[in-house]
């Protein structure tokens, strides 16, 4: 306790006090003392440095993240879309292949789910982080690819039905060209040289001649295929600017289906998207009984049965060809690939093989043509089997939706808690 006045000691001769601080501090010199406050006073200076640097939060003085620091031997992609069916089941396999994975999604479409599962599957520092941002927004993506070191992009967001298309023709523009164009301002500005580029066989819209190869005429005839081939477009021309540096590889794939086969991801849209959404979806849908049957638009083209054909390409081997095509990828170079199996099914042979998955004789009604679809379209991949050695492998189709129809029966609410299904 701080002395009070009542005890203060009996105050000496004025002469005596005088002496005493005198001899004891030596202050004859006037010019002496100036130069001692000025000692104290750096030295407590000093001393409130060293505190306030001790007590700082960790966070001030926290190591740089690993996502941010090129690593050797560690290869970082940056997958847009990752929360979404496609781009979740490439984030599965680069990271089961060692890849340093950063998603980028504004789960406008994809599902916080898939990611949850992603984080669950690998935990450890470095392997994977999930930033929520819109690609349309060039200064979140800007900073992004500031605050990271990224040696390469997977791009797959997009949104991706044509009927939806057809309605919403400038959002689809915005969303998959301009979002694209912002993607690669980022990518130039940062140095990052390498391209994987989700595209579409919608791009070659309906050609006169089957199958489909790469040197196919791009005739585009709906808002969702000629907003892909205007960013294709982009791309290209991008790439010629920086010929020397840019590798590039564009992949044009069909109809997607199936699921992973250890049963950890699986395709779970929007209820407000499942009209628009892929064949798959709705025949689940309609075996689950969350609709009441299958609607089949068009059943008057020149096909052998009426209904639309097309090339349906497993997850499993889409993906595949995806990190095959980052393994080849090579500056300088732009590679340009179909992504199918080589064979079309009809939609009737479809809804077939999808009553076997499931075993439910599912109600089919028949409707006129959608706007924008196309008769017949499967692909040549002779030059993706060459070039990048891949071929698909699980051309199975009713193994491939009986995978699917797996992970379905389990997640009828998408990645909400599993429920049990009765039939």
């Amino acid at each position: 306790m701080l002395p009070t006045n009542r005890n203060r000691p009996q105050q000496r001769p004025a002469s005596a006090r005088s002496w005493s601080f005198i001899s004891d501090m030596d202050f004859s010199d006037p010019k002496r003392k100036p130069r001692y406050l000025s000692k104290i006073l750096m030295v407590a200076l000093l001393t409130a440095m060293c505190v306030v640097m001790l007590t700082q939060p960790p966070c001030h003085r926290r190591t740089p993240s690993l996502f941010s620091i090129h690593e050797p031997g560690v290869t970082h992609v940056l997958v847009t879309g990752g929360a979404g069916y496609i781009g979740s089941h490439a984030a599965l396999r680069l990271l089961k292949d060692s890849f340093r994975v950063t998603i980028v999604d504004n789960l406008s479409r994809g599902n916080m789910g898939a990611i949850k599962v992603l984080q669950n599957l690998f935990p450890e520092p470095g392997r994977l982080q999930f930033i929520h941002a819109d690609l349309g927004d060039p200064k979140a993506v800007n900073r992004i690819f500031a605050e990271n070191a990224f040696d390469a992009v997977m791009h797959f967001a997009a949104v991706a039905y044509v009927g939806e298309s057809t309605l919403e023709p400038l959002r689809y523009y915005h969303n998959i060209t301009s979002n694209t164009l912002v993607v690669l301002e980022a990518m130039a500005a940062h140095n990052v040289r390498t391209l994987i580029y989700s595209s579409t066989c919608a791009t070659y819209g309906e050609p006169e001649k089957m199958p489909i190869t790469e040197e196919t005429p791009q005739f585009p005839i709906n808002p969702y295929g000629k907003a892909k081939k205007m960013a294709e477009d982009i791309i290209l021309d991008f790439s010629k600017s920086m010929k020397a540096d840019m590798a590039v590889m564009i992949l044009r794939y069909f109809n997607v289906i199936g699921s992973d086969p250890e049963g950890k991801l699986g395709e779970a849209p929007r209820p407000e998207l499942r009209e628009h959404g892929r064949i798959s979806g709705a025949c689940f849908d309609a075996a689950l009984g969350i609709i009441p049957g299958l609607k089949v638009k068009g059943t008057d083209y020149e096909t052998p049965d009426g209904t639309c054909v097309r090339d349906y390409i497993d997850v499993t081997d889409l993906v595949d060809a995806h990190v095959k095509a980052l393994n080849r990828a090579e500056r300088g170079k732009v590679g340009i690939y179909n992504v199918g199996t080589g064979k079309g099914r009809s939609v009737k042979e479809f809804v077939e093989a999808c009553k076997k998955a499931t075993g439910v004789d599912i109600k089919v009604d028949y409707f006129p043509r959608r706007p924008g679809d196309y008769a017949e379209v499967y692909s040549d991949p002779a030059k993706i089997n060459s070039e990048l050695n891949w071929t698909a492998q699980h051309t199975n189709l009713l193994e491939s939706l009986k995978v699917a129809w797996t992970w379905q029966k389990k997640h009828r609410s998408g990645y909400g808690p599993p429920q049990a299904m009765v039939l």
